[in-house]
Parts: structure tokens; sequence; C-alpha cells
């Protein structure tokens, strides 16, 4: 407990001279071009591993893991899966409906969502409370997307995430804080990102750390149409077990 202690208080001490020196200017400036980057691909996939933190009613913090793959066409088709051990998700987006297939029930439902990725990611979160894992990295425009409530910046150098070393760059809302570290070089893409909630007591964190990034012929060619090869049963959204990122045998709810 002595030696995690010391390292938290030689960790503040790093990170309050870091911010002094920080330059705002910069750390704008390279989110533009990982912005300009993600928009110029027309085909881009990756895998990904993510890590939601939960508060307990008693103040536990508990983090819940996953991993996936997205592959996404611009403007409108895109691919999604996601294992988290309670759950087997699949998603596919073929520019007019929706497919979730829970692959543990073998159970599906279909949406109607004519239009592109953007607005897929618009009325997955604000219609249907699902969003998907990092969406704030799959649009068309993340600069403009992040920035508007940004109160405050720094770039804090280089870090390496995934033996790729990247920029590191934080910035401050009035409700969460968040991070992004972006790969160095003529391929820009985020590495990881992470979002620190300041409305939720002990400041849980989401994380979306990416790997195997591709872009342009890289990516495997995909129709993005469901076939439902396992005869998976159609049922209401609603009715759809274990697609979200908190298990089930979790109750809402905590001290705000």
């Amino acid at each position: 407990m002595h030696m995690a202690a010391a390292a938290v208080a030689v960790m503040v001490g790093l990170g309050a001279t870091s911010g002094a020196t920080a330059d705002e200017a910069d750390a704008k400036s390279l989110l533009k071009a990982m912005s300009d980057y993600l928009a110029a691909q027309k085909a881009i996939s990756f895998g990904y591993d993510t890590n939601f933190e939960v508060v307990t009613k008693d103040q536990q913090k508990l983090s819940l893991a996953s991993s996936g793959t997205i592959t996404l066409n611009r403007p409108d088709k895109i691919h999604a899966t996601r294992s988290a051990g309670f759950a087997d998700v699949e998603m596919i987006f073929d520019g007019n409906t929706l497919t979730l297939l829970g692959k543990n029930a073998n159970l599906y439902t279909q949406i109607a969502v004519p239009g592109t990725i953007d607005k897929l990611v618009d009325e997955l979160r604000d219609k249907y409370n699902k969003p998907l894992p990092g969406a704030d990295l799959l649009l068309s425009n993340v600069y403009d997307v992040l920035m508007p409530d940004v109160v405050d910046v720094k770039d804090l150098g280089s870090g390496v995430i995934g033996g790729v070393e990247c920029d590191h760059l934080a910035f401050r809302t009035k409700d969460v804080d968040w991070q992004i570290w972006i790969a160095q070089g003529d391929r820009p893409y985020p590495c990881r990102y992470v979002i620190t909630s300041k409305l939720v007591a002990s400041a849980p964190q989401y994380s979306v750390q990416t790997r195997d990034w591709r872009t342009g012929a890289e990516v495997a060619l995909e129709d993005f149409t469901f076939k439902n090869s396992t005869d998976a049963k159609m049922m209401d959204l609603r009715e759809l077990p274990d697609i979200d990122e908190l298990p089930q045998h979790f109750a809402v709810g905590g001290v705000q």
C-alpha cells in the first residue's frame, strides 16, 4: 500500500509540471489533423479493447472489460462486434437497416435507420441509449463534435500505446475530462481514448484502445448484409438480452 501511495504522489507531481508547459495550439492542431485523417478514409477497420468503470453504492470502483472489432465503409456502412464474457454481440448497418444480434441467446432485432454512420451513432445514443464503443471517433468530423464544450487543453508530450509512439493530449469540459493518444506520423489514428466523469462519485472512466489499424485496400471487403446463418429468432429491441456494456445483474443507481 505504501508503494502504491508513493506512485500516485509521483504521478500527481508530474501532471502538475507538464501542465505548466502545455501548448494549447499544438494540441488543437494535432486533434484536427487526426479528425481530418479519419474523415479522409473511406474504409477503416480495427480491433479494440474497452474498460467501463462503475461505482457501487459503497464506493467500490469496478472495471468491466470487453473486446471487439469494427469495420466501416463511409458514409453509411458499419460492422461491429463486442465480446464481454456475459455478452457476445454483433451489429451490422447497411445504410438502411441496423441489425443487432445477441449470439449467446441467438436472438436478433432490426431497426430502420436510413442514413449515414453519423445518423446511426446519434440515434443509438439519443433514442435507444445504446452508444457504440468509441462512437465519437467514428464520426465524419471528430474535431467539431469533441471541441465545442472544451474549456481547457493540454499537450502532454509523447506516450507509447501498444508499441506505437503517440501524442498525448488532455481536454476538460464542465462534465467530463478526456484524454486521447494519437499515433505519430502520416497515419494519425486514435490509439487510446479515455473519458472521466466529473458528475459521478469516484470519477469513473471509460476507455477504448485500438489495435490492428487498417485503412483503404488493407481493409477486407464486406457486403454488410445480415444473413442469419444461425437461424436466430427475431425479438423486440427491449427484449434482447445482454447487448449492453453493463451486465444484467448490475442494477443502475447510486450516489451522484
